[in-house]
């Protein structure tokens, strides 16, 4: 195939069937580097300049999707090479019958090699029906004992769920106003308010599974709005933080959560919001500024000179946040890749942070204030494990608050339909339509 150029009559514009082919280059980097595929894209574009936005947002689509049903393409098609991953996920994710697949892989220019007898056969015959879990639901297989353990009966519907695209989701602002004044503004997008956050919009996305850049509105720009999961939202509702109160938000990172804890606030209290790793709370001022938002940044130094930031607060805050670092299990609707980065080892680690920072967070809590635990796991040796942990190290100072009083804040109907586990809730994609969050809460006696 003829590598694309500037100079190309189509260098603004690509053909579906070029899209493909780069799809495929950029599919072949990632497994062969083992690379974050937002990484490798990034990099297409810089080298492919000449390509539009709406041209690498399609291509950056076709990747996505073959990273989402990498398992399961690869089953159908008896190969897991990056043409065979594309192939594959046209057919599954796009619903393309082998004639319309054929027209884009005509070896024709800029396009892919034609389809061999092989490849047309498995995609006109190929079934998942006989498949295993882990190709069925495209998860790591040596994941599966942990997921069987927290999805039981519903592990194939619920991985089927997070092997599907992620919807667009908006926390309005309450610090500028309610969802309601801001509706009319983004009524041409489609926007309707979600099924359970209170102050949350979806947003249709395009059959590509591209959102519009809404980032670039007036209302983004003026703070009336932010990009976050409804899941996210509501594990920011469960954490009930009151006007009035001291709160840390101890791994803030970008200040997603962080923002709307201080609108549930209402800029009352103080708010403080730190991150183990420095570089991630750099978005996190210019959010606070546009929001409105309120919160003390503490910012810990890097390298040898590295301090606790937070010594003088010990035994004295009402309310902990741990949006503890995972495996992201929760996520893998939005970032497929990492699903199949994944390793035992990899878990491992993320178990010993969550130790770290639940044992920060528990010296901070003064005497009947609260841990409010937060994940993006599926995975109970994070979730309910990591809770089981900080009580056994604590030797009983502590006691989980139960599940009907953490949901106290939350609608009727998402109580009704949120799993419930030992230590805590559980939001799954097919239970409730959200990204996968875990939320548990402990009171310090």
């Amino acid at each position: 195939m003829a590598a694309l150029r500037p100079s190309d009559p189509r260098s603004l514009t690509l053909t579906p069937a070029a899209r493909c082919a780069s799809a495929i280059e950029i599919l072949a980097d990632i497994m062969e580097r083992r690379r974050p595929a937002a990484d490798a894209l990034k990099d297409w574009g810089l080298a492919h300049r000449f390509a539009g936005s709406g041209d690498r947002a399609g291509i950056a689509s076709l990747v996505y999707d073959a990273l989402r049903r990498r398992a399961s393409a690869a089953w159908i098609m008896g190969a897991d090479t990056p043409r065979a991953l594309l192939l594959g996920s046209l057919r599954l994710q796009q619903g393309l019958a082998a004639p319309s697949i054929a027209a884009l892989f005509s070896g024709e220019r800029f396009a892919p090699s034609p389809l061999d007898a092989g490849e047309r056969t498995r995609l006109e015959t190929g079934t998942l029906d006989d498949a295993p879990p882990e190709v069925a639901g495209d998860a790591p297989a040596f994941a599966l004992p942990d997921l069987r353990a927290a999805l039981g009966d519903d592990l194939v519907p619920e991985l089927k769920a997070l092997a599907r695209r992620a919807p667009l989701d908006l926390r309005v602002n309450t610090l500028r106003g309610s969802r309601e004044d801001i509706l009319p503004a983004l009524e041409g997008y489609g926007a309707a308010p979600t099924a359970y956050a209170p102050h949350g919009l979806r947003i249709p996305v395009s059959a590509d599974g591209r959102g519009p850049a809404l980032h670039v509105e007036a209302e983004f720009l003026e703070g009336w709005y932010e990009i976050q999961d409804e899941g996210s939202q509501l594990a920011a509702l469960l954490a009930g933080v009151q006007a009035g109160e001291t709160v840390v938000d101890l791994c803030a990172g970008g200040g997603g959560k962080t923002l709307a804890l201080a609108a549930a606030m209402g800029n009352t209290g103080r708010l403080i919001a730190t991150d183990g790793d420095p570089r991630r709370l750099a978005p996190i001022h210019e959010r606070l500024r546009r929001s409105g938002a309120e919160a003390e940044i503490r910012t810990p130094r890097g390298g040898w000179l590295r301090a606790d930031v937070l010594t003088d607060l010990d035994g004295t805050v009402d309310r902990v946040v741990v949006d503890a670092p995972c495996t992201g299990s929760g996520t893998w609707r939005r970032n497929p890749d990492a699903k199949w980065r994944l390793r035992p080892g990899s878990i491992a680690t993320r178990l010993a942070e969550q130790a770290t920072v639940l044992d920060r967070a528990a010296q901070l809590v003064r005497p009947g204030g609260r841990i409010v635990y937060i994940t993006c796991s599926l995975l109970p040796s994070e979730n309910d494990g990591a809770v089981a942990g900080l009580l056994e190290r604590t030797q009983g100072a502590f006691a989980v608050v139960p599940a009907d009083q953490v949901l106290g804040a939350a609608p009727a109907a998402f109580a009704e339909a949120v799993g419930r586990t030992m230590h805590g809730v559980q939001m799954t994609p097919l239970r409730t339509g959200t990204d996968g969050f875990y939320v548990a809460v402990l009171e310090r006696k």
